[in-house]
This record gives C-alpha cells, sequence and structure tokens, in this order.
C-alpha cells in the first residue's frame, strides 16, 4: 500500500483565476517574508535607490512582501548554521557581519555515531565542516531581514495569505489573497474581511518549502523537472541550559534504523546559542516507510541518550518547532523557475545542499539575483511579461556558485536510499570526486510512493516525562500556535482511508492534527504547526487564515 493511492481532494486549477479589478497595485510583489523574499525586497530597494524614476514609475508601492505569519520570522525554523558569504554579497558596505543576529562563529565541531549507549566520534565529512560559519535562530534572522527590507523601502503585509495566483494571457498578474474571519462551515463572522487582487508588474515566489502557489505555478506552467522533488522533516526544540556548549555537533545512526527496508535517513544537531541556551533537532528523510515512524518522538528518543543528557540536565525546554526541508537537490529543481511575469526562488526552488545541511545562504543569493532580474525587466523598452524577459534569472543562477555546489552534491541523496551504509561509502566516493562519481544522474521518487510496512518503530519510544521528553500537544502550545480552533480547515486529506494510512499520517504529524479512527483518519487542523509534512505523505497543505500557526521567537 502507498499513500499515493489516496490522493487528496486537491485540483491546482482551483487555485489559478483571471485577475479582477486591483484593490491593491504594486511594482513587484514577493510572496513570502524569508531568507529569500526578503533579500529580494532589501536588494530592489538598492537598486531603486539609484533610480528614482523607474521607483516612481511603479507607483507608490514599488515593492511589496506578503508574510501570511503575525510577522516576518513567524513561521520560520531551521537548525541553523549560516554561512555568511551571500549575506556579506548582498549588504556589501552597508552593515558588516558582526551587525547580523548570530550568536557566534562556530568554532570547534564534532560529528558522532550513535549507538543506544555509545557515541563514537568519527572525522567530519568534508560536506558537513562548519568552521567559521555563524550559528543562527532562523526566526530571528527574518525579523531582522524584515526591518532591513523596510528600511530599504518595501511595505511589509503580514498576516496575508497568498492563496490565488492571477494569470490571464499566460502571464501572471499577482495574487488573490485569503479572506479572514470565516466559521469552519464558511459562513462570515462579524470580523470578515474579504481577501483582495494585488496587481503587480512582477511577482516573485519565495512561499519557502512546500510553497502553495508555488506548486500550482509549477503546474500551471508546466515548470517541473524530470525528478519530483522529495522532503525531509524537521523537529526542533531550544533549551536553556546550565553549562555551555563550545561547539557545534551532528549525530548519525541510532535511532534511526539502518537497513534498506526501512529507508531511514537523517541525523540529529546540537548547536550553541549562546552561553546558556542550546537549539537541538532530528531531521528524516520523509521517504521512510514504517508507518508508526514519528520524527518528533524519535528526537524524545534521541535526548535519553547518555550523550545528549549531559547536555540537557538541568535545564528547561523554552522553545519547539517543526518544517519541512527539500531534498532533491539539483536534480529535482525546477527545469525553468520563471514565466511571463513571474520568478520562483529560495527553499521553493528546492535550493538545498542536504549534505552539507545548508539552504540559507542559497535562499539570499536566490531573493538577490531575482531582484536583479526583475529590476532589468522593469526598465524603460522591456516588459517582465514577455516571454523570456525574466529568463536572466535561470542564466545566472545556473552560472552562480549556488548551482556548481550543488552539481558536486547532486546524487548524495538519493545514495542512501539503498540502505545507510551502501549510501555512506556512496558519498565517500562522490565527495571524492567532487560530483564526478557516478557520472550521470539518479532519479527520485516521490515519498508518497513508498511502500508502506509496520517495522514497530513505536515500541521504543519514550513516555513523556514533562522534563526531558514531551508530547506533542505540549510541543503545539510552546509553539505560539495561534490558529483559531473554529477556522476553516485548510488542509485537503481523504479521510476514508486504510488503516495503514490513517496510523502513518497520526504517526507522521508532529502537531497531532490526525488520528486514525475506524474506517480512516479525523483532522483537527487547529493544531497545524503548517510544517508541510502531509503534502509529501499523501495529502496537501492549503494556506490557512492569515496570521494563524504558530508564533516562532527563537527557532
Amino acid at each position: 500500500m502507498k499513500p499515493s493511492e489516496f490522493p487528496p481532494p486537491f485540483s491546482a486549477d482551483e487555485f489559478v483565476a483571471a485577475p479582477g479589478e486591483p484593490e491593491i497595485e504594486v511594482g513587484v510583489l514577493i510572496v513570502g517574508a524569508g531568507p529569500a523574499g526578503l533579500a529580494c525586497a532589501i536588494r530592489l530597494g538598492q537598486l531603486l535607490e539609484g533610480e528614482p524614476e523607474l521607483a516612481e514609475r511603479l507607483g507608490d508601492v514599488p515593492v511589496a512582501v506578503l508574510e501570511k505569519g503575525k510577522q516576518p520570522g513567524s513561521h520560520l525554523l531551521s537548525g541553523a548554521v549560516v554561512n555568511p558569504r551571500s549575506l556579506r554579497t548582498l549588504f556589501e558596505g552597508r552593515v558588516r557581519t558582526s551587525e547580523m543576529p548570530f550568536f557566534g562563529r562556530v568554532e570547534h565541531e564534532s560529528v558522532y555515531f550513535l549507538t543506544p549507549g555509545r557515541a563514537m566520534r568519527i572525522p567530519t565529512p568534508p560536506t558537513m565542516r562548519n568552521h567559521g560559519n555563524f550559528v543562527a535562530s532562523l526566526s530571528q534572522l527574518g525579523r531582522w531581514l524584515g526591518e532591513r527590507a523596510e528600511e530599504a523601502g518595501a511595505t511589509i503585509l503580514p498576516e496575508t495569505a497568498a492563496t490565488t495566483l492571477l494569470v490571464s494571457d499566460a502571464r501572471v498578474r499577482g495574487v488573490r489573497t485569503g479572506d479572514r474571519g470565516r466559521a469552519r462551515s464558511g459562513k462570515e463572522l462579524g470580523n470578515f474581511e474579504p481577501g483582495s487582487d494585488v496587481h503587480a508588474r512582477v511577482t516573485v515566489l519565495a512561499e519557502g518549502t512546500q510553497g502553495h502557489l508555488t506548486g500550482v505555478a509549477l503546474e500551471r506552467f508546466g515548470l517541473a523537472g524530470e525528478n519530483p522533488q522529495v522532503w525531509a522533516l524537521g523537529v526542533k526544540e531550544v533549551w536553556r541550559v546550565q553549562k555551555p556548549l563550545d561547539r557545534v555537533i551532528h549525530t548519525m545512526g541510532w535511532p534511526l534504523r539502518a537497513g534498506a527496508k526501512y529507508r531511514e535517513f537523517g541525523g540529529s544537531f546540537i548547536y550553541p546559542m549562546g552561553p546558556d541556551t542550546v537549539t537541538l533537532g532530528m531531521v528524516v528523510g520523509l521517504d521512510y516507510r514504517d508507518v508508526e515512524l514519528s520524527v518528533h518522538d524519535l528526537l524524545q528518543e534521541l535526548k535519553t541518550h547518555p550523550q545528549l543528557r549531559g547536555i540537557l540536565e538541568g535545564g528547561e525546554r523554552i522553545a519547539w518547532g517543526a518544517k519541512t526541508i527539500p531534498e532533491g537537490g539539483l536534480l529535482s529543481v525546477p527545469r525553468r523557475l520563471h514565466a511571463p511575469g513571474l520568478l520562483i526562488c529560495g527553499d521553493g526552488a528546492g535550493l538545498v545542499n542536504v549534505p552539507a545541511l545548508k539552504g540559507i545562504h542559497y535562499a539570499v543569493e536566490s531573493g538577490r539575483l531575482a531582484a536583479e532580474t526583475a529590476f532589468s525587466a522593469l526598465q524603460r523598452g522591456e516588459s517582465p511579461w514577455r516571454r523570456g524577459a525574466l529568463a536572466g534569472y535561470d542564466d545566472a543562477l545556473r552560472g552562480s556558485w549556488v548551482w556548481e555546489e550543488l552539481r558536486r552534491v547532486r546524487n548524495m541523496r538519493q545514495a542512501f536510499g539503498r540502505g545507510f551504509w551502501l549510501g555512506s561509502a556512496l558519498a565517500g566516493a562522490m565527495t571524492a570526486s567532487r560530483g564526478a562519481f557516478p557520472p550521470g544522474n539518479a532519479r527520485t521518487e516521490p515519498d508518497a510512493d513508498q511502500e508502506l510496512i509496520r517495522a514497530g518503530a513505536a515500541s521504543s519510544y519514550p513516555a513523556s516525562d514533562g522534563t526531558l521528553t514531551f508530547d506533542k500537544l505540549s510541543s503545539v502550545f510552546l509553539s505560539g500556535n495561534k490558529t483559531r480552533d473554529d477556522a476553516p480547515n485548510h488542509i485537503r486529506v481523504r479521510t476514508d482511508v486504510p488503516a495503514d494510512v490513517a496510523e502513518l499520517w497520526e504517526h507522521l504529524c508532529p502537531a497531532q492534527v490526525y488520528e486514525a479512527v475506524k474506517g480512516g483518519v479525523e483532522v483537527t487542523a487547529s493544531n497545524c504547526v503548517q510544517c508541510g509534512a502531509i503534502t509529501a505523505k499523501g495529502g496537501r497543505l492549503t494556506p490557512p487564515e492569515g496570521g494563524s500557526g504558530p508564533e516562532y521567537t527563537l527557532t
């Protein structure tokens, strides 16, 4: 049985519409206030600063950023160890690295292979070396970038979900935002606010992982490549601890199983966030097969290891969150990242280096390049709606260091579909040959196409003790989830599914949204932290009401 055999009630055509009368008109519209979208807004501000005539032609709002969360950063979560290269390029001569919201430079690092009772230190793989990078909270970095974008002249519209792509004559004209203040039934409440048509000369989709309109655009304009995207799910906690941690730590092995039949690929990270705080997380590829596997519970199990206990002993958990990560690499990047009037960047484009555990600096670089392409297409005598007018973005990205780095590791994630040990051996050969081995390109398989098995993963999960280990509902509370209990359901899934699929979704979800019941599954959409895992495993996440979802501050 495969989850893909029970597709959700969803059609991309439902989220494409002809533009109506513009209620808001902007020059460049950016969907998503993450690192890619905000870098795009900042770079546009820098460029327009030198061309006031163009800024005036673009109207009262030359650059606007739509953000579905309460504010920039509200929905951002990552490890995160940041390579500052693209941020330095973006702010060259304007902001020093020391002024960026980092917790400190990575001076020491360790990689361990875990068994249930031991931690064996192994040489750090070349792809995972972080010396000279910086530890950060992506949520905090997002808020800081939002401030810089506003200083550069961008208008940020928070609590605004982009639900529909406005298209006419095969050209993107902007987006329609979602209604606010509807009941679960769809009835208008007393505080009802209808959505608006936002028209733009260029629309930049920087929605991050599992972007709703990104998926719609890929289908509408035939942009998808030969290989489907695949994802991992990361669940993260932030702890206030008694003893400072002096290094970044990564682990492989336990509690994941190495056998090829399980397809369990992933590991953990533990990073210092100043002298009294650490962040730790578990990341697992969503091509796993055991219906009982739960990344949230694997993280709880990981914390019972002596290595982790020693770090967390006497500490207090102060934040929690979850997010998917695109893992297909270069081979799953869409064949085109533009259409007339449209650009796609960041995680939505799949720009993540899985072996290096890095994507933030790629998002920033792609946002910068998108801004420069849009700026060129807005010059007198040019039109961003002309076919090929935005093709320079693809050319710039393919000629950049981002593309070269992704090319070298293009087959690494796919190799681990053969199991941990063989995958590790192949990854070593790929690293040594700088991507020359194997000479061809591997293939990816959709996460929802994996045959399900029952292999007893849940038997080892520890009970919640409220001190070291925690259940899902208390974790959702810690995320600051703002979703109304009576808000419309934004999750599309079949509810009449077999027990294996229902239990898969129940264990999969870190926020306890799904409950397996007789005859199918029940959905509690108000618990959702919008991680996107359900979209990878047989359902479809659509935008909820603007302002709902988590309120991350430290993740």
